[in-house]
């Protein structure tokens, strides 16, 4: 007869029971009911239930923190969390993550939970867990100092402008730009460094097109989540283990554009799928934004160039097609620790060169001031909604 386990050892005995092929309640009935408390049991029902099925009992509880962005493992020592001020280390993180062989195990575990694989033959992963979580893991020999984990959370609750209004992320006499680009059917490049924002406001923006539109959302893994009534979601499909079955975003531009969208909208702009983008922005679909990485928005010309020459675009091809494709940029900075708006910029065309011009500034205190590029930012959004930006009475002709 099977000895009924007490308190002391109940959660190795139940971890003993599920490896033999039990559920997790099944175990938890059969050995543990009897020997432990109902409050104990339900604790060590989560635990087991993080260490069995979740990002284990260290990680899990700073995931489901509410002002947690990122969660960051550098080997079995080394956890930082991102509550929106910058990177926090977490205390001791041996203690509960364990040796390397444990930090790996809980790797590969999340790897499964995507319906990834990570080992030796496959040591980098990237995937989305059920919940939204974006993981990004790497194991040894590529990872010199032990298997690094890469968290980013995914939160059901969706912003609003006015949201990010209340947040100062977009100062209110600023917001009715953002709000023409939308309703005038802009095509809008969103531009920023990582943790900025852009899929925060980029949700909030599309929350405000025409409830009528249909839109279409071209991601590597779902992110985007508008407040919007008709929004379909298509993501890219990575190879197999050899190196078949792939989908690009490429693959879905051009999917995209028979499935009769009102908008075209791509999560981030990172490879050779900016050819077709430019292609679709060029014919007849107006409303489209597309996120790049950028420092600031006088480098996104640049980038699109990196982009274009690995689609086998000239510098010429691509500052013909963004200048005439391509109606804003908007640009978003974090500024101690705080992610807000930072330029309004338009795309223009010298020669063959495509430089991105200022239109509007607005300083860290949430003034805003006007860029060489305003008139022809009024032109597209109209004059009101750039003269609320500037200021009553403002004049919108740069002196």
């Amino acid at each position: 007869m099977r000895a009924r386990p007490t308190a002391r050892s109940g959660a190795s005995w139940v971890r003993a029971e599920v490896a033999a092929g039990r559920t997790l309640g099944e175990a938890l009935d059969a050995g543990t009911a009897g020997a432990l408390g109902s409050g104990t049991l339900l604790r060590l029902e989560h635990d087991l239930r993080a260490e069995l099925l979740g990002a284990g009992t260290l990680l899990a509880p700073l995931l489901a923190a509410p002002d947690v962005t990122d969660v960051l493992v550098n080997g079995p020592t080394g956890v930082w969390a991102d509550r929106g001020d910058g990177l926090v280390r977490v205390p001791d993180p041996r203690r509960v993550l364990g040796d390397e062989g444990a930090v790996r195990g809980l790797a590969t575990r999340l790897a499964a939970a995507c319906g990834r694989r990570l080992d030796d033959a496959a040591p980098v992963v990237d995937g989305t867990l059920p919940d939204g979580t974006r993981l990004h893991a790497v194991i040894p020999p590529l990872a010199a100092d032990g298997t690094t984990i890469s968290l980013r959370t995914f939160r059901d609750t969706t912003l609003s402008l006015a949201d990010l209004v209340a947040l100062r992320a977009v100062p209110a006499h600023a917001a009715p730009v953002l709000r023409a680009l939308v309703t005038a059917r802009a095509n809008v490049v969103l531009s920023g460094a990582t943790g900025t924002g852009k899929t925060t406001t980029l949700a909030a923006l599309l929350g405000l097109a025409d409830p009528g539109e249909r839109i279409v959302c071209l991601e590597d893994s779902v992110e985007l989540r508008p407040a919007h009534p008709h929004v379909v979601h298509l993501q890219v499909r990575r190879p197999n283990v050899q190196m078949a079955g792939e989908i690009t975003l490429a693959d879905l531009v051009r999917a995209a554009m028979r499935m009769r969208p009102d908008r075209i909208v791509l999560g981030e702009c990172r490879g050779a799928e900016i050819r077709d983008v430019l292609g679709a922005l060029n014919t007849g679909h107006e409303g489209g934004w597309a996120t790049v990485h950028a420092n600031t928005a006088q480098d996104v010309p640049s980038r699109l160039v990196a982009l274009a020459a690995l689609a086998g675009m000239s510098e010429s091809t691509l500052a013909a097609q963004a200048a005439s494709g391509i109606d804003a940029v908007v640009h978003l900075r974090r500024t101690d620790g705080r992610r807000h708006l930072a330029q309004v910029g338009v795309l223009h065309r010298i020669g063959d060169r495509l430089e991105c011009v200022e239109a509007l500034t607005v300083a860290a205190d949430g003034r805003v001031s006007a860029g060489p590029g305003v008139d022809r930012l009024a032109s597209r959004v109209g004059d009101a909604a750039v003269a609320a930006a500037l200021g009553a009475g403002a004049r919108v002709a740069v002196a």
